[in-house]
């Protein structure tokens, strides 16, 4: 080896195969794709789960137990310390007032669940579809009220 062989062939970035242009370059005619069937075509896609026409591993396996995803509850959840300082005392508080202090957003199919992280230091009226255990006791302890909706 020489010292001006060192940096021949060496290039910073590689040059993209041109396919279909031409039988001098080796890869004109087919443009490397063989003869025929759907993958030669134009526009051809696989799909990456195709396994070359055997059954597929997502059908192979067994399917068992239950998913309740369908049936599952979706609440809005809110905790009693952004209540309580989002709200004055003697508040009668339910969905539209806490949408219209943007304490809730987006869709929520079954209501509102109101939790008891934090603590309560003025009476409320909460209308509300659930409430935890020690959110309850919270609210009554303060002096308020808890209606379910």
């Amino acid at each position: 080896m020489q010292l001006h062989d060192v940096d021949q062939g060496i290039h910073k970035y590689k040059k993209r195969k041109r396919i279909g242009r031409g039988t001098g370059s080796g890869h004109g005619k087919t443009a490397s794709k063989g003869h025929k069937g759907h993958s030669s075509r134009q526009g051809f896609k696989q799909n990456p789960l195709f396994e070359g026409g055997q059954m597929p591993l997502a059908r192979r396996v067994p399917k068992r137990g239950f998913v309740n995803g369908a049936f599952k509850k979706d609440f809005a959840i809110i905790n009693l310390d952004r209540i309580d300082e989002a709200f004055e005392a003697g508040a009668v508080i339910d969905e539209t007032a806490l949408r219209a202090k943007g304490l809730v957003k987006g869709r929520h199919d079954d209501g509102i669940k109101i939790l008891g992280d934090g603590s309560v230091t003025k009476p409320f009226t909460i209308h509300a579809a659930k409430f935890s255990e020690s959110a309850a006791a919270k609210i009554t302890a303060a002096g308020g009220s808890v209606v379910f909706v």
